[in-house]
């Protein structure tokens, strides 16, 4: 956090951690692009990182957290127009296998921590007074010490297509995450601030966030909320609009580069994806939570052996995997996986052997002195597009002496998870409700 020595964290639940700095800009200043820093969890960088770990025992712990993760996924967890697009490029921190992204809020800026999530929409940090927060490190952000914090009244159209409460004319939000964890507090108009990695910071005014009074469940001390990068109405996507035309996009650094460098997003014009190895698939509309981004998978290619993937039970059997920033592992049904466990293990006929401690079943012995781990090429043919994965993308150093298939079963709905995402600029273009896909170095 050297960088920034007059930010914080805010977490937000599984996927990013955002970072809120001090000084402030006019939104004007967005036009020309800006860039804010996304942290991974098991990053130097990141409030985190545990230096006593081994590299095996944050990749098992990344892994376990992948598996929680599902129950994020689950039918429980379901519960600004500017002048002209702006160019925004934030950093991305992972934590529990997510991401931590820069920012603040309020006038002047609070530096908050929070988790940057593609799982959910809400925007929220703890706020005071607090009677039922979880115990965090940092300060809470009081809104009676900002001369921008507006509550939502609860005779407001917004608050009625919210589903929002009322208490005392405020309108209220209760958000419930499936792993049993929850916030409550009011809805409120804020100012929400991104600092750039040129110096320069950008205001959204007006931003409607959550001010959290009643928070508990599997929160991190070191982080004070969550920033929602979802579909919905109230994510920070959505909101921004028109101001990042819809766009935004992230190239997440390998977990296994020894780079010094962190992930990216951007948003607006910076997030355009575009170059002759481009391939976009449709991002498929009508299903229920809108939170989710929801791709259609049609087949997966071990080598030139190629597995039909099974049709979802519901729009026309499209939208049968969800495609999340925040879950580590990619999952698919467990029928289809075994099968596809099968073939990728046939293909490279070497011995297996079991890992300790790691939830993974398809592992092979490699030492870390083997120059590389050659590995059958997949292809996962999405609607209109397919993306190759090599053995970077496939594969995971489980120890010193092994490597693991970097997939798993599942019984409940697929995901794409961050490691098939590395080394890829993902874009997400929310005019033309798809997803594109470019292989890259994210290093550079």
């Amino acid at each position: 956090m050297s960088a920034y020595h007059s930010c914080a964290f805010v977490a937000l639940s599984t996927t990013l951690l955002f970072l809120l700095c001090t000084s402030s800009f006019s939104l004007a200043s967005a036009k020309g692009g800006f860039s804010v820093d996304l942290i991974h969890r098991d990053s130097p960088k990141s409030p985190f990182y545990n230096p006593s770990l081994t590299p095996s025992q944050r990749l098992a712990n990344a892994l376990r957290r992948s598996i929680n993760r599902l129950n994020h996924f689950s039918p429980a967890a379901s519960s600004l127009s500017q002048d002209g697009p702006n160019q925004v490029e934030a950093t991305l921190i992972m934590n529990r296998g997510e991401y931590l992204m820069e920012a603040s809020i309020g006038t002047p800026p609070f530096p908050i921590k929070a988790i940057a999530d593609t799982g959910s929409d809400l925007i929220w940090t703890q706020c005071k007074p607090c009677p039922g927060c979880y115990q965090q490190t940092d300060p809470l952000f009081d809104p009676e010490r900002s001369s921008t914090y507006k509550t939502l009244p609860c005779s407001s159209n917004q608050c009625v297509s919210l589903n929002g409460t009322c208490s005392s004319s405020n309108c209220q939000y209760s958000a419930s995450y499936g792993d049993g964890s929850h916030s409550r507090g009011e809805f409120a108009r804020e100012t929400l601030t991104l600092g750039s990695t040129t110096g320069r910071n950008i205001a959204f005014p007006k931003t409607l966030i959550g001010c959290g009074h009643d928070n508990n469940g599997t929160f991190d001390e070191k982080s004070s909320g969550i920033v929602g990068l979802g579909g919905g109405n109230e994510s920070l996507i959505t909101q921004l609009g028109a101001s990042i035309d819809g766009k935004f996009s992230h190239c997440l650094v390998s977990i296994q580069s020894q780079a010094k460098t962190t992930s990216k997003l951007n948003f607006g014009t910076n997030a355009v994806v575009s170059g002759s190895q481009v391939v976009s698939t449709p991002i498929v509309q009508g299903l229920y939570p809108e939170t989710f981004y929801f791709l259609t998978v049609e087949a997966i290619s071990v080598g030139d052996t190629k597995l039909a993937f099974p049709p979802s039970t519901f729009a026309n059997g499209e939208g049968n995997i969800i495609i999340d920033s925040g879950t580590t592992l990619t999952f698919f049904p467990s029928d289809f996986y075994a099968n596809l466990e099968a073939e990728v293990d046939k293909a490279i006929g070497r011995e297996r052997m079991d890992v300790p401690d790691v939830p993974l079943s398809l592992c092979y012995k490699s030492s870390e002195s083997e120059a590389e781990f050659k590995a059958p090429t997949l292809t996962v043919h999405l609607k209109g597009a397919d993306v190759k994965l090599d053995a970077a993308h496939t594969f995971v150093r489980a120890s010193e002496e092994a490597v693991c298939f970097a997939f798993a079963p599942t019984k409940s709905i697929s995901i794409y998870g961050n490691l098939s995402q590395m080394d890829f600029l993902v874009g997400y273009d929310k005019k033309k409700q798809t997803v594109s896909f470019k292989p890259t170095d994210c290093t550079k």
